[in-house]
């Protein structure tokens, strides 16, 4: 094992272990309506800012639009799909029904599993940890400084996903399962990303980019912001995506 692969092992173990504590926290303290709404703008923040700063720089300066569009279709029309078979005919039949004097639409049942959501973030950590291995692949210092960047990035997204499962009536146990399972994944794709990437042609990586960049936005727009904004509205919690884009936005420069 070369010194390089051994900082990579040892960095990418800091997003992983921030991932993990943070869905454990959010578990072992039971968070309010405004807190979780505050943390999925948080993290729709922080997702948005990696969209701006880390991804679509990378696809501009590959500039090859057909690649692009290829990518781009692929990614959103994979997390379509997606959504189109898991979800169940009664959140279909009901995500335009309004409950009896409310003007908010009705909730999905207590225990639904939230499929989408949680392949959404799936490709989140995925691309984060391609991004890592590659980062590192080109210099220490740069993979350092992403690596605590991605570390405050999965850790809200930590609290995000184990607070939203929680709230979809899933159980404790299941819940860690999840988490481990996306840490085990977000650590494996940084392996692929600083051995096998590293060499991938910019043809390649073009179109994992840009499918990344769709998977992305559709989980930024159409998972974390509208769930949160299920609850009341404030605009202290508004405020608090601004503050994960700017937060990572800061870090990205740095780095």
């Amino acid at each position: 094992m070369t010194p390089l692969f051994q900082q990579i092992i040892t960095y990418a173990l800091l997003p992983t272990l921030a991932l993990t504590g943070g869905g454990l926290l959010a578990l072992s303290i039971r968070l309010g309506v405004e807190a979780r709404s505050a943390i999925l703008h948080f993290a729709a923040g922080v997702v948005f800012s990696v969209v701006a700063v880390e991804i679509l720089p990378d696809v501009v300066r590959l500039h090859n639009p057909w690649l692009t569009i290829l990518g781009f279709s692929l990614g959103i029309g994979l997390m379509l799909l997606i959504r189109r078979f898991t979800e169940s005919p009664e959140d279909s039949s009901s995500s335009g029904e309004l409950n009896p004097g409310s003007a908010t639409p009705t909730s999905q049942p207590a225990g639904t599993f939230p499929v989408a959501f949680l392949l959404a973030i799936g490709v989140d950590l995925f691309i984060d940890g391609l991004l890592l291995g590659i980062g590192f692949a080109a210099g220490a210092k740069e993979g350092i400084l992403l690596a605590l960047a991605l570390g405050v990035e999965v850790l809200s997204l930590g609290l995000a996903t184990a607070t939203s499962l929680a709230d979809e009536g899933v159980s404790r146990a299941r819940i860690i399962r999840m988490l481990l399972s996306l840490s085990a994944l977000f650590f494996a794709s940084t392996v692929v990303g600083a051995t096998l990437l590293h060499n991938l042609p910019e043809t390649g990586l073009d179109i994992v980019l840009s499918f990344g960049l769709a998977a992305l936005l559709f989980l930024v727009t159409e998972e974390l912001l509208v769930e949160a904004h299920e609850g009341p509205e404030k605009s202290w919690m508004t405020a608090t995506f601004f503050a994960g884009f700017l937060l990572f936005l800061i870090l990205g420069m740095t780095a």
